[in-house]
């Protein structure tokens, strides 16, 4: 029986940060899972317990897209590896809310594809709204919360230090993030493009709340390191002189001078690379820092598996993510229609 007083959710998708959504579902006192789209037919029809290693939930996961648009439900918590436009439309177009750290963190309107989005969501009378934690929290919700203890800001600075031997998706780190490849092809390769649209939109958001009149143009600069002997990694041999570590930096600039930066440094691990970059002694985290009267700085520890073997588990920086989505529910649910960033949002908070 619906009880009125939560929120039914439907959570799109089973990956890591999908199994991640349907365990904090079931800890929120306000939401209740009942509906759950999966992408391989082997899952179809399956308990969504089972899929997430649980007791049985008495929700059963299913490949039909359009049976779902047809479930009642509050909102859709969207975490599909490759995000679909047209899929989105659809699911806003059936009357529910979106939450999703697959992009719309801070979108641009002036661009069609997400006026398109912007518009079926107004005229549903639902709302769209992206988050996560890098990009999605780290490298512009929290910079501009630690900004309100400076004044004066000249920078700022977001980044994240992470060893990527716990990213439990061995393709991805070879062929799309280019590790154990030549740095040529790893420069030549999709990451940047991949990473840039939701970091540029970190710096964006920035920029515009905190009034710094930067160049139209933010500057990409990517870095590689290479291995100096084999490094240890399971699931793709890294051998001496191909890519070991990779950094990425997102700047946006006035007179030349870089105002805002967020930054990746992943690594294979901290040694035997050349250059020879290593996480230094606070070890993984992710960092903000504001440079202004005072300097503030805030670092982030517990994002990142204590262990490799824990990370392939399960890896709490993915946790995190799909936590800081679902946490959100009970306030887009209520909010005006249309994509609501968190600066349209009232403060959002975890449950006890």
């Amino acid at each position: 029986m619906h009880s009125s007083s939560k929120f039914r959710v439907i959570q799109w998708a089973t990956g890591g940060v999908g199994k991640a959504a349907i365990e904090c579902v079931q800890n929120h006192p306000d939401l209740e899972l009942v509906g759950c789209w999966v992408h391989s037919a082997e899952k179809d029809g399956v308990d969504v317990g089972q899929i997430v290693g649980t007791a049985e939930l008495g929700v059963t996961a299913t490949i039909d897209a359009d049976q779902l648009l047809a479930t009642e439900a509050d909102c859709v918590m969207y975490s599909p590896l490759i995000p679909n436009d047209d899929e989105v439309i659809a699911i806003l177009r059936s009357g529910k809310n979106v939450v999703t750290p697959v992009g719309w963190v801070y979108p641009d309107l002036s661009n069609p594809r997400v006026q398109a989005i912007a518009d079926a969501a107004v005229d549903a009378g639902v709302t769209l709204h992206g988050s996560g934690i890098h990009p999605g929290g780290i490298t512009e919700r929290f910079p501009l919360m630690l900004s309100s203890l400076s004044s004066a800001v000249t920078h700022v600075r977001a980044e994240e230090f992470s060893d990527i031997r716990t990213y439990n998706a061995p393709d991805v780190v070879r062929h799309i993030m280019g590790f154990g490849g030549t740095p040529e092809e790893a420069m030549q390769g999709p990451m940047a493009s991949l990473l840039e649209a939701g970091f540029k939109q970190s710096v964006r958001m920035i920029a515009d709340v905190m009034g710094f009149r930067i160049d139209p143009n933010i500057r990409t600069l990517q870095e590689i390191a290479v291995a100096t002997g084999d490094i240890d990694y399971e699931p793709v041999p890294i051998t001496k002189g191909t890519v070991a570590a990779r950094r990425f930096r997102w700047q946006a600039i006035v007179d030349g001078e870089p105002v805002i930066t967020a930054a990746v440094n992943w690594l294979m691990g901290g040694e035997n690379l050349e250059p020879a970059w290593n996480f230094g002694e606070q070890g993984e985290r992710f960092e903000v820092e504001i440079t202004g009267d005072p300097d503030v700085s805030i670092t982030f520890k517990g994002l990142q598996p204590q262990s490799i073997a824990e990370g392939l588990q399960r890896n709490p920086g993915v946790v995190a993510t799909a936590n800081h989505c679902v946490n959100a529910i009970p306030y887009v649910c209520p909010a005006e229609p249309g994509i609501k960033t968190y600066l349209d949002l009232p403060l959002i908070a975890g449950r006890a």
